[in-house]
């Protein structure tokens, strides 16, 4: 059965991620589910152990063997979880997958937990705890046969199959089962309504999801030195996007704290502008070309909806993101509260957005699919509405609850809206109003060289009037505003390594928040400083630098969006923003080093 004390002491970094393109579910290396949305990604919990191991819910298998070693892995190129138990005669191992929709999009909601014994004859403990609607609600168990029913006040209908005696038990089902070498059980979790998984259909529907990970991830271009990470990365960011929608979750998870114990725990759950417009840039420099397509649809679609303001986050229909709602029920995870679902955030004005947004479109018709007209008027609206309103103050990109500030990175990202804008329109001959356009461009630009270049500091500032270093301004030479070797942008590169890093680790920001309690680093910048040191020509330094970001990573390659003192993983888990932002350190540093390497043969 479940030891509640080893639950409790689970951290993050403990879990591998599995998905169907419509939610995840987070599985630890002791064999416990411990969260699941289901059925969509934004949809409320029936596994949330990892935030309450008491009251959250848990779908577990334990084996029975004494002292036993334990490993995670992904089979080679996939999504799909396998996790081993390794003792002195005995060994097993289960596979934890859920099937992906087929080529019509169709797809039930499913859960596969495969249980084989490789070595030896095991006792496997199993218990399935379903707890609806964020814990909320406990379901009736009913026991028939080889299946468990889990039926719940708010009408969502589960069941449990598989080839052992269920028992019903605190509003749960349990089992205990022996197996011996060779031999294998299925169990499936699935909506009561819908057809039975089993025999071939089952083994087909397994086969058939390893198989499509697979071909999805051999189409990467990326052949660098890096290229398990790279992979591995590239498939998180995959699973977190819609199949249905074309949107993408900025996160897994709610509720896991950026700092220990503390009041950070924020709901990740939605589509954010401004991560998934670096998702696709991060897809399409591997050669992911219909997940820009998708998106840009769907982002398309929102434009057009709103006359060119964008929300800097939606839920993953397209529809606002909820109300920031506490569950004062829930113990958090190692005692963070509170536990928060929605966001508050979803109010800010955050004008850095178009600039990601249209960075990503534009990138997306040059190397795949051109714009559509009714697209086309959709982005002309957004950038119309940035040419008003790129002076206004701003919440910023770090969604500080402060008072607005006129912010660089907002202020820069204007720039590159307006910028990719002038160049699609010019490549694809599109209508537009150039002369306001560039005008407003380069009214931008001088802005920024005006009001946050900071002449006694010698470096660029993080807001108007002030002094402080920003995370965020290691973009100025990825979005190509300023020279990667510039004097002016070297000082400021110096400058943050000096006030912002340690050991390599870059925390976004130094000063207050507006929040109680202190974050740890940010590993999305940890990465961005790692490419502005290739495009810096300080090739060593970024590469000492990777290498040690690629350890702090899990066992699986996976990151959660922070570190702590100790670079352990903090914070909502599995990140898009760090995975797509390994993606670009890794793709431009290994370019850095091969040419380098060129050169100096050629000397």
């Amino acid at each position: 059965m479940i030891d509640h004390n080893k639950a409790a002491e689970r951290e993050i970094a403990d879990h591998g991620v599995i998905g169907n393109l419509s939610t995840t579910a987070l599985v630890a290396t002791d064999g416990a589910i411990d969260f699941l949305c289901w059925p969509h990604f934004d949809s409320p919990t029936i596994f949330a152990a990892l935030l309450d191991v008491d009251q959250g819910g848990v779908f577990v298998l334990s084996p029975r063997i004494d002292d036993a070693r334990t490993m995670q892995m992904y089979l080679p190129d996939t999504n799909v979880l396998l996790t081993r138990w390794i003792g002195e005669t005995t060994s097993v191992e289960i596979i934890d997958l859920m099937p992906i929709p087929d080529a019509n999009g169709d797809c039930v909601c499913r859960l596969i937990r495969s249980v084989r014994v490789t070595r030896g004859t095991v006792t496997i403990d199993l218990r399935c705890t379903p707890r609806p609607d964020y814990a909320r609600q406990r379901p009736k168990v009913t026991v028939i046969e080889d299946a468990a029913m889990f039926s719940s006040p708010d009408g969502l209908s589960l069941r449990l199959t598989g080839p052992v005696a269920f028992a019903a038990e605190d509003d749960g089902a349990t089992a205990r089962f022996t197996l011996n070498a060779g031999e294998r059980a299925d169990f499936v979790l699935d909506d009561e309504a819908s057809p039975r998984l089993e025999g071939h259909a089952l083994e087909a529907a397994i086969q058939r999801t390893t198989r499509d990970w697979r071909d999805w991830a051999k189409r990467s271009t990326y052949k660098g030195r890096w290229r398990e990470a790279v992979t591995r990365s590239a498939l998180v960011l995959k699973l977190l996007t819609s199949k249905r929608h074309g949107s993408i979750a900025a996160a897994a998870t709610f509720g896991l704290p950026e700092a220990r114990g503390g009041s950070r725990n924020w709901d990740y759950r939605a589509t954010w502008i401004r991560d998934a417009s670096f998702t696709v840039y991060s897809l399409m420099r591997l050669g992911y070309l219909d997940e820009a397509t998708a998106f840009t649809r769907w982002v398309a679609d929102r434009a057009v909806e709103s006359g060119g303001r964008l929300d800097i986050m939606y839920a993953m229909d397209g529809s606002p993101e909820p109300p920031e709602t506490a569950l004062d029920h829930l113990a958090g995870y190692g005692g963070a509260k509170p536990v928060v679902i929605g966001n508050a955030a979803a109010g800010q004005l955050q004008l850095d957005i178009y600039g990601e947004l249209l960075d990503s479109i534009y990138l997306s018709n040059k190397y795949g699919e051109a714009i559509s007209h009714a697209d086309w008027l959709g982005v002309r609206h957004v950038v119309d509405h940035v040419c008003k309103t790129w002076q206004t103050p701003d919440a910023g990109i770090w969604e500080v609850r402060r008072e607005p500030r006129e912010h660089l990175h907002s202020r820069l990202m204007c720039w590159v809206a307006v910028d990719r804008a002038i160049r699609l329109a010019s490549k694809r001959s599109l209508a537009a109003p150039f002369e306001t356009w560039i005008q407003a461009r380069n009214a931008i630009n001088d802005d920024i060289w005006e009001n946050f270049w900071n002449p006694e500091l010698g470096h660029f500032v993080q807001s108007k009037g002030s002094r402080e270093l920003d995370g965020a301004i290691l973009m100025m030479p990825l979005v190509r505003f300023i020279g990667a070797k510039d004097p002016a942008w070297l000082a400021t590169l110096d400058a943050i390594g000096e006030q912002l890093t340690d050991d390599g680790l870059v925390r976004r920001y130094a000063g207050e928040d507006g929040l109680t309690g202190r974050e740890g680093s940010f590993a999305a910048c940890s990465f961005w400083y790692v490419e502005c040191l290739a495009r810096a020509g300080r090739l060593e330094q970024a590469r000492a630098n990777f290498e040690k970001l690629l350890r702090y990573g899990n066992h699986l390659h996976l990151y959660a969006e922070e570190f702590d003192a100790r670079a352990q993983l903090i914070g909502n888990f599995p990140q898009a923003f760090t995975h797509l932002a390994l993606i670009s350190a890794a793709f431009y540093l290994n370019r850095a080093l091969d040419d380098d390497k060129s050169q100096q043969w050629r000397a």
